[in-house]
């Protein structure tokens, strides 16, 4: 009999689901590191919430630990590389807490709009401050929603029961799916000018850290409202302080900050300034959601080797695992190629397959593929829950199987529909395991994605790729290696190169400014 540890506090009904479903479970809270370490080698599966350290430690010392369940969405109290390179599954519950969160949210819009914390606190002062406090209504007030997957929807569809306006960004947020939700989709700039109050639901990634950046806030409608929900470091705090002393932000709640626990912050003590302590998920509900929902997935994959919401492994049978393997980091990389390039103008997907890919199972490819384009822009997507936050935004996924003969034996093609048209990218294996990319927006190019890497565009002509060569020198920025190819002598041509070291966005720039050059992207492959 499989045997588990809950080692954080968690509603009693977790403890039950285990011992309903015949896998024996311990409830032991509390524990200094020290002790988890003497305790941890027993168990097979380990449940946690915030408060357990999932560490190199204690992963060395849990010698029979196959999977490990976090009761909610972040899991930073997990090293989940080493958890995979020892073999330990990590699983969190993504969608558990989303209505908590959500009405957390609408209910600092209303603490805004009608500074409720100040005049509670001053009432019950004995100041009785009637005429001190006006407020704002909400009817018929636009709500600029930046982030409009699973939260962000459910925080629109209640903002639209307030006679609210809601116009929203969000990357992935097609003309139909807004539509379907009953609100605007707009770019930042022009949400920042119409919003009277702005929300943020989105995670916190390379392309959203401090996306209300203080060159932002000046672009936002003076007097407008705030709330952040989501994540610390997507708004920049010191220069909010500063945009709600000079009075273009009317107000801000945060219920998340870039450093926690905060301890301090610019905005304590700042009037019209509302804070909680990360409060989203709490709520009884959302708590019962979480836990039964990893007890429910910790016995289906200690029991019957089913594995939900996974975030270092794929959904894969035992038997399917070796063989899709590679066609899935193909596929991974083509995803992660195309998300890095196109990410913001993508409404479509299509996966077409041909040759000995043709033959194999081809969801998980798919979702490799959309886990791989996603990543981009979400820190809790994995090749589990890829396809379900592809149809939740409204992004149209389609699967295409070739049983035809072609140039390759084995061929994975991932094209993407925007606004400007398709674009494609295609790869093979080589050695029936080695990824390798093949094809590039219709040029023909053979690639390894790995690392970090260079992206650019140029005008095929002699002298280029000398100078490229001297700026990154210069620069004692390494090339790895080197691809290249065009459409034609003299057209346009396509560079990818593996580099050494670091490329500043003074060098990208310094690129860019040379002769002949079109485009220049840095991305980066696992």
């Amino acid at each position: 009999m499989p045997k588990v540890l809950i080692s954080d506090q968690m509603d009693p009904r977790a403890a039950a689901i285990f011992r309903e479903r015949g896998v024996d479970v311990d409830v032991i809270t509390g524990k200094t590191p020290e002790e988890l370490k003497a305790m941890i080698g027993q168990y097979d599966g380990l449940a946690i919430r915030s408060s357990t350290k999932v560490t190199k430690d204690i992963l060395d010392a849990a010698t029979n630990l196959k999977v490990i369940g976090r009761a909610g969405i972040g899991v930073d109290n997990v090293d989940i590389p080493y958890a995979s390179a020892k073999g330990v599954i990590v699983m969190n519950t993504p969608f558990g807490n989303s209505i908590t969160t959500a009405e957390h949210a609408i209910a600092l819009i209303f603490a805004l709009a009608r500074q409720i914390p100040e005049a509670n606190a001053q009432t019950q002062q004995g100041l009785w401050p009637k005429n001190g406090f006006m407020g704002v209504e909400v009817t018929g007030k636009v709500l600029g929603l930046i982030g409009a997957g699973n939260i962000g929807s459910i925080v629109a569809s209640r903002a639209l029961g307030l006679k609210m306006k809601v116009v929203a960004f969000d990357p992935f947020l097609t003309p139909e799916r807004a539509v379907e939700m009953g609100v605007e989709k707009a770019d930042l700039d022009t949400l920042l000018a119409k919003a009277d109050f702005i929300t943020l639901h989105t995670p916190l990634t390379d392309q959203t850290r401090n996306i209300l950046s203080r060159e932002n806030l000046a672009k936002t409608k003076k007097g407008v409202r705030i709330v952040n929900c989501a994540r610390g470091g997507l708004i920049d705090e010191a220069a909010l302080k500063d945009a709600l002393d000079s009075g273009q932000v009317a107000g801000a709640a945060l219920d998340v900050f870039q450093t926690e626990p905060a301890k301090e912050s610019p905005l304590f003590g700042t009037p019209n300034f509302i804070c909680t302590p990360h409060l989203g998920a709490s709520t009884d509900e959302a708590q019962v959601n979480v836990a039964l929902q990893v007890a429910d997935q910790l016995s289906d994959y200690l029991l019957d080797g089913g594995i939900t919401n996974a975030l270092n492994v794929p959904s894969l049978s035992a038997e399917e695992a070796p063989k899709l393997k590679p066609y899935m980091a193909i596929a991974e990389k083509l995803g992660s190629l195309v998300g890095q390039l196109e990410g913001d103008q993508i409404t479509g997907v299509a996966v077409e397959v041909e040759g000995h890919a043709a033959e194999l199972n081809q969801k998980p490819i798919t979702a490799a593929v959309l886990a791989g384009l996603m990543r981009v822009y979400s820190d809790t997507v994995n090749m589990v829950n890829a396809p379900f936050l592809a149809k939740e935004r409204g992004l149209d996924v389609r699967e295409v199987r070739h049983d035809r003969e072609g140039d390759y034996q084995t061929l994975v093609r991932v094209t993407v529909t925007t606004e400007s048209g398709q674009r494609s990218v295609a790869g093979t294996l080589f050695g029936h395991a080695s990824p390798r990319l093949v094809e590039l927006f219709g040029i023909k190019v053979e690639a390894d994605l790995d690392g970090t890497m260079l992206y650019i565009v140029n005008q095929d002509a002699p002298g280029f790729i000398g100078r490229l060569g001297s700026t990154l020198g210069a620069a004692d920025v390494n090339i790895g290696t080197f691809h290249l190819g065009r459409r034609n002598q003299g057209g346009e041509a396509v560079l990818l190169l593996s580099v050494d070291g670091t490329v500043t966005e003074p060098l990208r720039w310094e690129i860019c400014n040379l002769t002949g050059v079109k485009q220049v992207k840095v991305l980066r492959f696992a």
